[in-house]
């Protein structure tokens, strides 16, 4: 704690000498609500002075020259603000601009806006989503869900919409990091895979990372998406009431504390609810789906609290609680829950451009399963996380550094093949410091160099991480975008490669003991250094705007997996080690073309790759080893105000690897000396092929969806929407039991109602 001060003294102080100059900076607002307004432009008129607001609605104008200016700031879909400065001496001016909607949008600026941001920012590898974006998706359930955009991105690949996991540029989702207001979610998405736990409305922004993301991140080796929520509305009650045929939800905000200009501080909250009735309801609305109709229910809860001041600094204390419940009688029942409690804050000194910002928390995450096949499993974790970040904005250019800590234990129980109970108990620690900084020159040459230091302290290992991402406008539509880097973590899944699909998502920290793990591959002479999973990543890529409506984005990368771990595949015997050591890799590429112009937005999304383990005995493909993946999204808004929309989406996957089975067996195990064996009744055991030689059917599913909104005045809406997945009811597997043969299929034809009232 004690460096933690110097740091901060050291960054005043040198803020204090740079600010001789004279520096703008402040915040930018939604004048509606009192929300930060992230990346809007701010510009000296007839001078190369001006600045993007960041995603935190921060920004800094360094080294102004004395004189007077106009500021002008704009941003797509608000009315532009034009403010006189006069600058007679050295020192900070701080400004807190709040734009108004207006009642019309001009193509151009939005144009203008997106142009900009893509020539400040690297953004190698990273999509930036917005509801604004969610809300062209069909509205599947009713409502339009960040899980659902989410299949839509380059390089991610689901499983399907029953027990569906997402797979990132060849990653696990072990290995992807989520954080929510700076704070780990270890389990984002429900069962069913069309729903994750967030409410739409809540989102502020996500950062979806597919590789090569900066040092700020670590922990994991593969991809980071990184949410941030809503402040609670500071100036009035608003909220919403969504209702569907299958689910529902709520939301409500408002001024515990109104923002006005007179007073310094604001107190605001926002609460939302959310749950499904699916497992009724499908029996009725749904029969052909059969007797049990669709086992998926949950249900989640958020909530925050928000002390602002007018200069921006801010305090958000926040909790959460998500549940999800799978009942398939015939094969497994399945539950979880993910509770957690915690602060950010925000901290703007008044006198030199930084901002302070950082995040306190606490969470569990506990799953059972209880399968009719294979044995019971339970898996929990609980722990903490804090993390400390300074922000020096000089300019264009800005110096990022911090620290971060997480602690946590895990506890893991199963049954052995023998019978036996095996319950697997650890407590870990990381702590990791970082630096990054971002140069800008003339808006032609971005350069992000930053390094992590990450420190595993119950391994006692420490894992220096350089990282590099850069961009270079070749033209003002042409760019050229690099980013890599070394990664590592500690925290691994407990799966089964036996499963064609598997809905148990269980968590163990890296063994320690070696009766655990080896320090060497299986029959590899291959040394593995340290007991860290490892990867490195290298990402390039061409952005390429033929017209201002059009934007081509294509990237090719490649992830070498230097140290994975797996659980034994191998393993028959109590006293065999549990886990193994793994290579891997993935490589391939992705083209994204987005066409947005007066209401049609169109989303297209080809994504080819390769992903490839060897455990010392066998190469394979790993089940998620999917070479072709298309995503086709389209959206029309027409009408007065654009009150009515139709959406499209749809989506093909080549087969995803799997084992056959290749026979069936009778075995019987004695518990006891005096059992009758001769006459007692023998259990169904069954011999695998070799590992995922085989592949499914091809994925497909086309889904439509129409809104019409209705204006009951300046601040109320109802908005109808119906929907259809699945349109051509075609069969995707998600299911095979080993040893019945029954074959429980993806989502068939579904339609879907809603009404949503905002107020």
């Amino acid at each position: 704690m004690k460096k933690i001060f110097i740091l901060l003294g050291f960054l005043l102080f040198t803020g204090s000498l740079f600010s001789q100059n004279a520096i703008l900076k402040g915040f930018t607002y939604d004048d509606s609500n009192g929300e930060t307004l992230p990346y809007c432009s701010i510009q000296l008129v007839g001078t190369s002075y001006g600045a993007l607001s960041d995603s935190k609605g921060a920004f800094a104008i360094n080294k102004i020259p004395h004189g007077k200016y106009v500021v002008k700031v704009s941003f797509l879909g608000y009315t532009d603000i034009l403010d006189e400065i006069e600058v007679t001496k050295d020192g900070v001016i701080t400004k807190r601009y709040s734009l108004t909607p207006a009642s019309t949008t001009l193509d151009a600026v939005q144009i203008q806006g997106e142009g900009q941001r893509r020539e400040q920012e690297t953004r190698t590898s990273v999509v930036s989503v917005t509801p604004k974006d969610m809300s062209k998706m069909p509205s599947i359930g009713g409502q339009p869900d960040f899980a659902q955009y989410l299949q839509v991105l380059p390089g991610i690949i689901s499983t399907g919409d029953q027990g569906g996991q997402l797979y990132v540029r060849g990653g696990t989702p072990v290995q992807n990091m989520l954080l929510l207001d700076g704070v780990l979610i270890y389990n984002p998405f429900h069962s069913i895979g069309i729903f994750s736990v967030f409410d739409m409305d809540i989102m502020s922004s996500a950062d979806v990372y597919t590789g090569g993301f900066g040092a700020e991140f670590g922990g994991r080796i593969s991809s980071v998406m990184d949410i941030k929520t809503r402040d609670g509305n500071k100036k009035r009650i608003s909220g919403k009431i969504d209702m569907s045929n299958i689910q529902s939800q709520i939301l409500l905000e408002g001024p515990l504390v109104k923002l006005k200009d007179n007073r310094k501080t604001a107190l605001s909250f926002i609460l939302s609810g959310k749950g499904s009735y699916l497992e009724p309801a499908s029996k009725f609305f749904y029969p052909y789906v059969g007797e049990q109709g669709l086992p998926y229910n949950f249900w989640d809860l958020y909530g925050k609290l928000t002390l602002s001041t007018l200069n921006g600094t801010k305090l958000n204390v926040f909790g959460f609680n998500f549940n999800d419940k799978v009942n398939y009688s015939s094969i497994a029942t399945y539950k979880w829950n993910n509770w957690g409690v915690g602060s950010n804050f925000l901290i703007v000194p008044g006198d030199v451009p930084i901002t302070i910002e950082g995040a306190l928390a606490y969470s569990k995450y506990i799953c059972d399963l209880d399968d009719k096949q294979f044995t019971p499993k339970t898996s929990s974790m609980d722990g903490f996380n804090f993390n400390l970040a300074f922000n020096y904005y000089l300019g264009k250019n800005v110096l990022n550094v911090g620290v971060e800590a997480v602690g946590f234990n895990t506890n893991y129980t199963y049954y052995s093949n023998f019978g036996s109970k095996v319950e697997v108990l650890d407590h870990t620690t990381d702590m990791s410091v970082f630096a990054k900084f971002k140069y800008n020159f003339r808006n032609k040459l971005l350069i992000e160099p930053s390094f992590r230091l990450q420190y595993y302290y119950s391994l006692g290992q420490a894992s220096p991480e350089p990282r590099l991402a850069l961009k270079y406008n070749i033209m003002r539509n042409l760019r050229f975008k690099l980013a890599g880097g070394l990664y590592s973590q500690n925290l691994i899944a407990v799966t089964s490669d036996q499963d064609v699909v598997s809905l148990f998502n269980g968590f163990l920290s890296s063994p320690v003991s070696n009766s655990l793990l080896p320090y060497t591959m299986l029959n590899d002479a291959d040394t593995i250094n340290g007991r860290l999973q490892k990867s490195q990543h290298i990402i390039a890529g061409f952005e390429y705007d033929p017209i201002p409506q059009i934007t081509i984005n294509l990237e090719g990368y490649f992830k070498n997996f230097s140290q994975l771990i797996s659980a034994n595949r191998y393993k028959m015997f109590d006293n065999e080690n549990e886990f193994i050591w793994e290579k891997g890799r993935a490589y391939g590429g992705d083209i994204t073309v987005k066409y947005d112009n007066k209401g049609f937005y169109v989303w297209l999304v080809y994504s080819l790759g390769w992903v490839q383990r060897t455990d010392g005995v066998v190469n394979y493909n790993p089940h998620f080893d999917r070479r072709h993946n298309v995503n086709l999204l389209v959206s029309y808004s027409f009408g007065k105000r654009h009150s009515w929309q139709i959406d499209a989406r749809w989506n093909y996957g080549s087969g995803f690897p799997f084992t056959q089975t290749q026979a069936y067996y009778p075995h019987y195990v004695p518990t006891h000396i005096n059992d009758d064996y001769v006459n007692a009744n023998e259990d169904v055991y069954f011999m695998l092929a070799e590992l995922n030689q085989a592949r499914l059917p091809s994925y497909h599913r086309l889904d439509i969806g129409a809104k019409k909104k209705f204006f009951l005045g300046e601040r109320n809406s109802l908005e109808l929407s119906i929907s259809f997945s699945n349109i051509y009811n075609y069969k995707n597997i998600f299911y095979v039991n080993r040893i019945s043969n029954e074959v429980i299929y993806q989502l068939p034809f579904l339609y879907y109602f809603g009404l949503t009232w905002r107020f």
